[in-house]
């Protein structure tokens, strides 16, 4: 219906595609989770959104029922884009998801073979690999409003090509000592590695960046404490909402699903309603900073606000 009366909430061709990184280089952190639920929210909104699964753990790719290393090969990956100089587009890879408006470029494990093939080319001096993605993200861009990238959990060659690729970041960090830790330890790398990035002129330009805490558990008395000082490190870049860990989640998990896609309660109506108000809660406040980016949303932006 709303394509037949006009009132998808397209970008305008003039705004720019906003090409958003789930990065952590810590694994477990909920990053594919996040990830997925993004994408599929903004799906649902009516935005033109593409997924592509930068991880050769391919966790992105499973959600959407796949069985990587037997339903795909790496021709069907980023791999040959990365691989091949003369392919001048990612056009290849995309297929369509059962979402409206939701396309997917799956991962596998082959996909890590590049990340060895672009850190020996890179070593020899080849500096510009590192814009490889982002060149064929350019390539498909005019067809989507919102892009999202899962990469892989380390700061590898391929999270560089991602963040070198995206102009806005979300961090999923669970309150817990280790993960607290570990995303301080990700921020430190990061910020040197924007420097040596700047350089060599290929820094990052990132519109906004945002912190999600997840897999939340406030029974325990450590996680509420440490969420209390990430809201005050953070600031206004922490997403209010917290994604709590929930039990719908994990079984539509095992389902090889997402919450946004079970026809009803995989626990109880109770735990459903109150996970999709997580879930809703943080990809709207992401939906808000996507549209500010556009000048074409803003003034709609201001009147929402007033209401």
């Amino acid at each position: 219906m709303r394509g037949v009366f006009g009132t998808r909430p397209y970008r305008a061709p003039t705004d720019p595609c906003c090409v958003v990184a789930v990065q952590n280089f810590k694994g477990g952190v909920g990053k594919s989770t996040l990830s997925v639920h993004l994408a599929q929210y903004l799906a649902i909104k009516g935005y033109r959104v593409a997924l592509i699964d930068c991880d050769s753990q391919a966790s992105a790719t499973t959600l959407f029922g796949y069985v990587p290393d037997l339903d795909l090969t790496e021709d069907d990956t980023l791999y040959p884009f990365l691989r091949e100089g003369e392919r001048s587009s990612l056009d290849y890879a995309l297929r369509k998801t059962h979402f409206d408006g939701l396309e997917l470029i799956p991962a596998n494990l082959r996909l890590f073979n590049s990340e060895y093939e672009l850190a020996a080319r890179m070593a020899q001096g080849n500096g510009a690999l590192l814009d490889r993605l982002k060149e064929g993200i350019e390539s498909i861009s005019d067809r989507f409003d919102v892009i999202v990238m899962d990469p892989p959990p380390a700061l590898g060659a391929i999270s560089l090509s991602v963040l070198r690729a995206a102009n806005a970041l979300v961090v999923p960090v669970p309150p817990t000592v280790m993960d607290f830790s570990s995303t301080a330890a990700f921020l430190s790398m990061l910020d040197e590695t924007i420097e040596q990035l700047a350089d060599r002129g290929l820094a990052p330009e990132l519109t906004f960046l945002r912190f999600v805490a997840s897999k939340v558990d406030e029974n325990k008395s450590m996680q509420k404490e440490l969420l209390q000082l990430m809201r005050t490190l953070f600031g206004h870049a922490m997403v209010r909402t917290p994604l709590k860990d929930s039990a719908e989640i994990d079984n539509a998990t095992a389902r090889l699903m997402t919450v946004y896609e079970l026809d009803g309660p995989a626990t109880s109506s109770a735990v459903r309603n109150r996970c999709l108000n997580y879930l809703d809660g943080v990809n709207s406040e992401i939906e808000v900073d996507i549209r500010s980016m556009w000048p074409s949303h803003q003034k709609r932006l201001r009147q929402e606000a007033l209401v």
